[in-house]
């Protein structure tokens, strides 16, 4: 989603990357940040007092994702990626109205919906939380770019709650999975985009479930891979940084963010507490 007017001389590529999200679905996006730009610092907002977003109401999410990217924007970071698809759906607009040209802003909604646009797809399923359906965002940005691909939205606001406790590969998420991926609306797709970034935490899972029959998209990479072609082009790529720095604030301590954020970045990270 281009809606920033190029002017992004003033940056530099010493500066960190801010990722934010309600909780731990953010990780996904930039644990694979880090794999493909290990030289890039981060900064991680898990706005774990606050979450799911999914059943905020519009209002509140945009009044969290602003806060967010301030924060993150006094942090000195070039680029602020919303690492959550609730945040994109409803406070893009306002996020890129504060940031500007302070700092590049990234989402998780467009890249994703613009390459399913432009490969070989027919039915596309979307399992995301409410207030991502409730946008229609995705149905938007698939068939902007492509209005003859048939785009089927459920929410599946079960999925969340039961990531942030921890229930990955338990019964509970298998029972859930299979409740919401039988659902009618989604029995004749060929393509099941995870519009949640929490949703990969449980992609063996899920794929298990459909076998081969159907392909499912792994949106971090998507969105990853934009990031970095991103600032490649515009040279603020970091490449000279021997060792990468991750901070990571929560407005909530939890041992689920701390179980998992260890998992992907190492057991020697710090999560520090700020309440915005």
């Amino acid at each position: 989603m281009k809606t920033q007017k190029e002017n992004f001389t003033h940056l530099s590529a010493s500066q960190p990357i801010g990722i934010f999200d309600s909780g731990v679905g953010g990780l996904t996006v930039a644990k694979e940040i880090k794999r493909l730009m290990p030289h890039e610092n981060l900064i991680y907002f898990g706005d774990t007092k606050h979450l799911p977003y999914g059943d905020k109401s519009k209002d509140a999410i945009i009044g969290y994702s602003v806060k967010i990217a301030q924060f993150l924007l006094e942090k000195n970071c070039k680029a602020i990626v919303i690492a959550c698809n609730s945040a994109t759906a409803n406070a893009l607009k306002e996020v890129l109205e504060l940031v500007q040209n302070q700092a590049l802003v990234f989402d998780v909604i467009n890249p994703v919906a613009e390459k399913v646009a432009f490969e070989i797809h027919t039915n596309v399923g979307v399992i995301a939380t409410k207030a991502t359906i409730n946008s229609g965002l995705y149905r938007k940005s698939i068939r902007k770019h492509n209005k003859f691909i048939k785009v089927d939205e459920l929410a599946t606001p079960l999925l969340v709650p039961a990531i942030e406790e921890g229930f990955k590969n338990h019964a509970i998420t298998h029972s859930i999975i299979y409740h919401y991926l039988s659902n009618q609306k989604l029995k004749n797709i060929e393509t099941l985009i995870l519009g949640c970034t929490h949703y990969p935490l449980l992609i063996d899972e899920i794929r298990q479930y459909y076998g081969n029959r159907v392909r499912v998209i792994d949106s971090p990479n998507i969105v990853a891979n934009q990031v970095r072609h991103s600032l490649e082009k515009r040279h603020l790529l970091n490449e000279q940084n021997p060792e990468a720095s991750y901070d990571f604030y929560l407005s909530d301590l939890t041992k689920n963010f701390e179980k998992i954020s260890k998992k992907f970045f190492g057991k020697s990270i710090e999560l520090k507490l700020q309440v915005l």
